[in-house]
């Protein structure tokens, strides 16, 4: 249900709703990112994690979305959203506050680290996919790229603040502490999401069909749909190799590099930087090149900056990886912005948890496997040449978007757009099933090895570290 029409008109700053779900993600975003270097760095330092080991940690980071991706999308299409984003928000500051507890007693182990990755990971998964879909429903149509903006504007912030304060105050307290900090980060969260006013209506059970029925409902939109699939190739491959990056990157500046927790952080910190920047300009680049082009031209982005991760190690390693993060992170939040407001917008609000969750399913289920083969080919070939591979695995990530009809797209025809007043609505459950192919005609000029059904999609996504696409925004 959309606010009316004249609120589309005013900024989504005087949206009550807005405020409190901007103000959540913002500070759950800040604790995150104190959490996001004080992970890794607390299991190489405190807990000696070895490269496979670090391989399988990232892994279960990720793991839920592979295995209960897909029944996730249909339990919050049945559920409240807003109930579902503070029992999550609930659930990953008990797991999290588990860690500094643990220490103060001496008892922290590396499996209790694998323990709280997968129990924050599954978390994870039903607040994403709620999250995502509940934006449509507390703001109007024509101001989803906006709110889209603003809060990938704070999560930049975030990113800004929270590596280069970590790296402080990780050499002040050590790693286990920063915990501390991101577990009440998810808890005031909950707080200011439950603030919000907006009375999702009741789902009425008695038109419940079968959790099969209904996942693949969801599947089938995003897998038929001809733009849908296309950004979900580019992001799942995308996922994979930064995660095979992510998995080498701690080990690859403290081993390699030499560098200490602050410059780790300034690292991080320099790529925040690009990512604000990006949510700065994101309605302008959009606006000036055309929705469509703009996912192009961010995908392309990344492949020169991804590059100077391994050519660090050539010479000048700090500065190249403060360009490369920098401009990596403007990228990934560029074509974040982008093609998230673009698939809400094609997808009807009722089908908005099954298709975020099959995205989800498909582009982070390739994370996983990132995580375990970036491990496996840093314990064989070793770190530096692991990461060359995943830099050039950008090139393949970048082909589904670029022989697409996304390359000559500039805007979305008003036919695609699932929340035009003007469309009819489907007429049958399996809403999305009979999508017309706008790329029709260029089917025939693509290469066999990257056939539309050889999906999954990621972009620059879930945190800096492992530099995903679809980070927890």
């Amino acid at each position: 249900m959309n606010p009316p029409a004249e609120i589309s008109q005013r900024s989504l700053i005087h949206s009550h709703d807005f405020r409190q779900l901007w103000a959540a993600e913002t500070i759950s975003q800040i604790g995150s990112q104190i959490t996001l270097i004080a992970l890794p760095i607390l299991a190489v330092t405190t807990l000696a994690a070895t490269e496979f080991e670090m391989g399988i940690l990232i892994a279960l980071e990720t793991v839920a979305f592979l295995v209960i991706g897909l029944p996730a999308g249909a339990w919050v299409d049945r559920w409240r959203r807003k109930r579902v984003l503070i029992a999550n928000d609930v659930v990953r500051a008990v797991a999290l506050g588990s860690l500094p507890v643990a220490f103060a007693f001496d008892v922290l182990t590396l499996w209790q680290l694998f323990a709280v990755a997968l129990v924050t990971g599954i978390a994870t998964v039903f607040f994403d996919v709620a999250y995502q879909s509940y934006l449509p429903s507390i703001v109007d149509k024509s101001q989803i790229v906006e709110g889209n903006s603003k809060l990938e504007i704070s999560r930049a912030v975030s990113h800004v603040a929270g590596p280069g304060a970590a790296g402080l105050l990780i050499k002040v307290l050590g790693a286990p502490l920063m915990f501390v900090f991101d577990a009440l980060s998810f808890l005031l969260s909950a707080l200011f999401v439950g603030r919000i006013r907006h009375e999702e209506p009741v789902h009425d059970r008695s038109t419940r069909r079968s959790l099969r029925i209904e996942i693949g409902e969801g599947l089938s939109f995003v897998l038929r749909h001809p733009l849908l699939r296309r950004i979900v190739a580019c992001t799942g491959t995308s996922n994979f190799f930064s995660t095979v990056t992510g998995t080498m990157l701690v080990l690859f500046m403290v081993r390699e590099l030499g560098f200490d927790a602050t410059q780790i952080g300034v690292t991080f910190s320099a790529g925040a930087v690009g990512g604000l920047l990006a949510a700065l300009t994101t309605t302008r680049f959009a606006r000036y090149f055309g929705d469509g082009r703009s996912i192009v031209l961010a995908a392309g982005l990344i492949i020169p900056f991804a590059v100077l991760v391994p050519l660090s190690a050539v010479g000048m390693p700090l500065l190249l990886l403060l360009c490369s993060w920098f401009g990596v992170s403007y990228a990934i939040v560029l074509y974040n912005i982008v093609q998230l407001s673009f698939r809400q917008r094609l997808c009807p609000i009722p089908l908005l948890g099954r298709m975020n969750a099959s995205i989800r399913f498909l582009v982070y289920g390739t994370m996983p496997l990132g995580g375990l083969v970036g491990g496996a080919l840093g314990a064989w070939l070793g770190i530096l040449p692991t990461l060359w591979i995943a830099a050039l695995g950008s090139i393949l990530a970048f082909l589904p978007v670029l022989l697409s009809p996304l390359r000559t797209m500039r805007d979305l025809p008003m036919e695609y757009d699932a929340h035009s007043e003007d469309l009819s609505q489907p007429s049958g459950p399996g809403t999305g099933s009979a999508v017309p192919d706008p790329g029709a005609d260029s089917e025939a000029h693509q290469p066999a090895s990257i056939s539309p059904d050889a999906t999954k999609t990621a972009g620059p996504t879930s945190t800096v570290v492992s530099g995903v696409t679809d980070t927890r925004t």
